[in-house]
This record gives C-alpha cells, sequence and structure tokens, in this order.
C-alpha cells in the first residue's frame, strides 16, 4: 500500500468536507489513514466506505461572491481506514514509518482525561492525548523524526493544550528527558477552523457550504499540510477570532435577540435564518452590524477586514439550502449574549472609552460587561 503522510484521528462529517477535501485538491495532494478513535461497532460501515472506488462525495451548496453554487466534488484521499481498538499494531506502525503530518477532530471531549490514561501501556479507554503519547513515543523508539501536529478540536489554543496534556502524561508515565524532549520538538499547531457541514450522505460523504476556512497559526518550521486555498498561515488567530466571534457569532445572536422581541409570524419556532434576513429584521442587522460593530472594529484597526467578513457572513446567513432555525441559535441566549455582544463592548471600549453601542447597550440590558474575550473563545462559538 502506498504510505500516507497524514494520519488523521476522527471519521466526522466535518472532517470529510473540511480537511479530507482540502488535502485531495491540494498542492501536493496527500494521501491519508483515517482512524476511527471511538471504537464503535455501529460505524463500521462508514470506516469501510472511506476507501471505496471513486472515493466519496462532498456536496458544496450555498451562495459565493453572489453565484449560486450546487455541485459535487469527490474525496479519494483516504487509502487506509484502522480502529483503535483493533487495529493498533498497524497505527503504531504507521505512525512510526509513515507519518508525517498528524490531524485530530476528536471532539472537545476527546481531550478529557480518562481514569486509564497513567497506565504504562495503549489501552481504547483512554483519551486521544494518552493513545497519542502512547504512539508517538513509540515512533521516537523506532527512530522517527518529530512530527508536526495539527488538532482541529474547538478547544481555546488547542495545540499547545494538546502538546501540553501529552506531555503530562508522559511525565506520569515517567518517560525519559530524550522522549520529553523529543516530545517537545514536535510542532504542535494552534488553528481555527470554519465551516457549515449542513448534513451527512450516507455512508460516507457530506453536504457543506462554500465558505471554509482552516486558520493555522505560524511558528518556525511549521508548513501546513498542503497548499489550498481554504488553508491559511497566520500570525495570530486573534484577529480571525475575534471576526467570527463579534460579526458571524454576534449577527446571531443579535437576530434572536430580535426575534425573540417581535410579535408576529416570525415568532414561529421553525422560523429560519435565510427568511428572517431576507425581510425587515434583515435591515435591523445590517444597520446593526454596520453603525455599531463595524466603527468598533475600525477603532481597532480592522476596519476593512471587519467590512469583508461581514459581506461574506451575510452571504452565509443567506444560504438558500441550509435551514438554519432561530431557535436552535436562541437557546442558552444569556451566556451568548455576554460571550458574543458583552465582551465585543469591553474590547472596543478598552480603547475607546465613550464608544456609543446604544443598540447593543440596550440588547446587554443593565448588565455592564466587565471582561474580556479569552483568547481563541470564538472556537467555541457556533
Amino acid at each position: 500500500m502506498t504510505p500516507t503522510p497524514v494520519v488523521q484521528f476522527g471519521t466526522s462529517r466535518f472532517l470529510q468536507a473540511h480537511a479530507d477535501l482540502f488535502l485531495a485538491e491540494g498542492s501536493p495532494a496527500r494521501t491519508i489513514t483515517v482512524v476511527q478513535t471511538s471504537g464503535s461497532s455501529a460505524r463500521a460501515g462508514r470506516l469501510a466506505a472511506f476507501t471505496a472506488p471513486g472515493g466519496y462525495p462532498v456536496r458544496i451548496r450555498g451562495q459565493q461572491g453572489g453565484q449560486i453554487i450546487d455541485e459535487e466534488r469527490r474525496v479519494s484521499a483516504v487509502t487506509r481506514t484502522l480502529s483503535s481498538a483493533t487495529d493498533w499494531d498497524a497505527l503504531s506502525r504507521v505512525i512510526s514509518e509513515e507519518a508525517q503530518f498528524i490531524l485530530s477532530n476528536t471532539s472537545d471531549a476527546g481531550f478529557d482525561p480518562q481514569p486509564d490514561d497513567t497506565t504504562p501501556r495503549p489501552m481504547q479507554s483512554q483519551s486521544y492525548p494518552a493513545k497519542l503519547y502512547h504512539l508517538l513515543a513509540a515512533r521516537h523508539t523506532s527512530g522517527g523524526a518529530p512530527l508536526s501536529i495539527f488538532p482541529m478540536e474547538l478547544i481555546p489554543e488547542n495545540g499547545s493544550v494538546l502538546r501540553a496534556r501529552v506531555l503530562e502524561i508522559a511525565a506520569a508515565n515517567g518517560a525519559s528527558a530524550d522522549l520529553t524532549g523529543w516530545l517537545g520538538r514536535c510542532l504542535w499547531a494552534n488553528s481555527l477552523v470554519d465551516r457549515i457541514v449542513s448534513e451527512p450522505i450516507e455512508p460516507v460523504g457530506a453536504v457543506a457550504e462554500p465558505y471554509a476556512l482552516w486558520a493555522i497559526e505560524a511558528q518556525p518550521g511549521l508548513v501546513p499540510p498542503t497548499d489550498h486555498p481554504s488553508i491559511k498561515m497566520v500570525p495570530s488567530l486573534e484577529s480571525i477570532e475575534r471576526l467570527k466571534l463579534h460579526i458571524l457569532n454576534l449577527g446571531h445572536t443579535a437576530m434572536a435577540a430580535f426575534w425573540m422581541q417581535e410579535d408576529g409570524p416570525i415568532t414561529a419556532s421553525d422560523a429560519l435564518v435565510r427568511d428572517l434576513l431576507a425581510g425587515p429584521m434583515g435591515t435591523r442587522v445590517t444597520q446593526l452590524m454596520q453603525n455599531e460593530v463595524l466603527p468598533g472594529f475600525a477603532v481597532h484597526g480592522m476596519g476593512a477586514a471587519a467590512q469583508a467578513y461581514l459581506t461574506t457572513t451575510l452571504e452565509r446567513f443567506a444560504n438558500p439550502f441550509l435551514d438554519h432555525r432561530i431557535a436552535d441559535i436562541a437557546q442558552n441566549h444569556a451566556q451568548k449574549l455576554d460571550r458574543r455582544i458583552g465582551t465585543f463592548l469591553t474590547w472596543v471600549r478598552a480603547v475607546a472609552p465613550n464608544y456609543s453601542a446604544p443598540v447593543l447597550d440596550g440588547l446587554m440590558g443593565a448588565s455592564a460587561p466587565d471582561a474580556g474575550t479569552p483568547k481563541s473563545s470564538a472556537q467555541k462559538e457556533m
């Protein structure tokens, strides 16, 4: 079998329509070993279908640049599938002999410590960081070079968090200074990913919007697994996080707040974002963004970037193929107000104390924001 320079932990439809598609389309195109970490027998059919002849479909549906896009692409980059529950020896060999890049999206809970994490041998019951430690330790023993590791979980500073957890497990296992130093020489990338993947195609495949982003924070020696228009190397993730949190996410929450204030047909629980955007509420949201949000970004020297991002965001909101219910966005509304609007006001007023934002202040009510957004917190927002 042809060696696979990319080993991916996770089988989600997000990965299918995001990283896997980029690796298939990028330069150079990369082959992938996909690893199921859950051990679930219910997903055995999905695992087998990844490597079917002709690949699997990704349907891109939405609008971009004012044009409707409805097209199918094929992903044939996955050439091997393994399960950490049943194929450990083969997985360890691939990591030791073939891997150059490790990707993961094991859900936020995949990083959570488990009771067996400090057991000195690999076990299926261990968390992803513990499994990764044992695989990297085996590569080190075999004489392999350090790897580039790209977690895509929606966790603040995901690369730094994963590195710290692996080193913690190494210490608990009494790892040698040589192994610990080798782990430290691996490149642990902080990244932010963004794409709405709205539904699966069975047994493997997905429907996704045209917009896609994989932003990777630069560090010495780090290169992405492939070159692709949706993969961006950036000096810092903070500006991208601010745009996502305070335009896309803030816009959703403001729309939900306006929706909850209204009396009439838009209060129906099945009201969709695209329909609301096409009516009077769309005007309210657009005016709010133009009058109170974009000037706040301008205070931080991000006016042009914010305007461009808003244009893209409104296109995403209006996607005619995406049934995005406003009632879903309205869940946990109080917390979202604070994270998305309250922290925006604090961020802007730290530079411009008298910044005027009457509508945003009204949505916040009497509560005064008192804390800035933690670095990378925008990754948690949907």
